[in-house]
């Protein structure tokens, strides 16, 4: 089982990352857009592991405080992969340290890449035009909860899946 731990996005910043793509597509970016339903930035991708419930009792130690999240306002690329930045946060960070902390304690492999806050626009994006001059909406939300997540591949690409959240401590959804 594929599996990672990510932060699904309110629907004003689900909006905003679809106007995103929208204005990469009159762009004329060709690539494989990110599913509206997949839309997340990861906290910590685990990969190939066979106990969720051992990922859910990791995360379940360490519930979030709540904490803003807001987009940074520009689309970044790692090679040919687009994304749209999300502004430094420190509570964020800090969450995604302890998060990966409670893991490796727990003896759950995960990928040790930084942390790089992001969520995916585009893969294998080709255009020969620009997007360093594409302004996303500044859109915020406060995270309050947590989502373990599946993936699984098919004949029309990735689908993910929530298997369980947890929940801030001592707020509501």
């Amino acid at each position: 089982m594929r599996l990672f731990i990510a932060i699904l996005p309110a629907p004003n910043i689900r909006q905003a990352l679809l106007d995103a793509q929208n204005i990469l597509r009159k762009r004329r970016f060709s690539g494989h857009y990110t599913d509206e339903r997949n839309l997340h930035l990861t906290l910590s991708f685990i990969g190939e592991y066979n106990d969720p419930d051992a990922v859910l009792d990791a995360m379940e130690a360490i519930p979030p405080a709540p904490f803003p999240l807001t987009l940074s306002g520009y689309i970044g690329s790692f090679g040919n992969l687009l994304w749209a930045g999300a502004a430094q946060s420190p509570a964020a960070e800090q969450y995604a340290k302890q998060l990966r902390r409670a893991l490796a304690e727990r003896g759950i492999p995960f990928d040790r890449k930084k942390f790089h806050p992001h969520i995916t626009l585009l893969r294998n994006a080709e255009s020969r035009l620009p997007f360093s001059d594409i302004v996303l909406a500044k859109e915020c939300m406060t995270v309050r909860r947590i989502s373990l997540m599946r993936s699984d591949f098919g004949k029309h690409g990735a689908q993910y899946t929530e298997i369980d959240a947890v929940k801030s401590k001592g707020g509501c959804i």
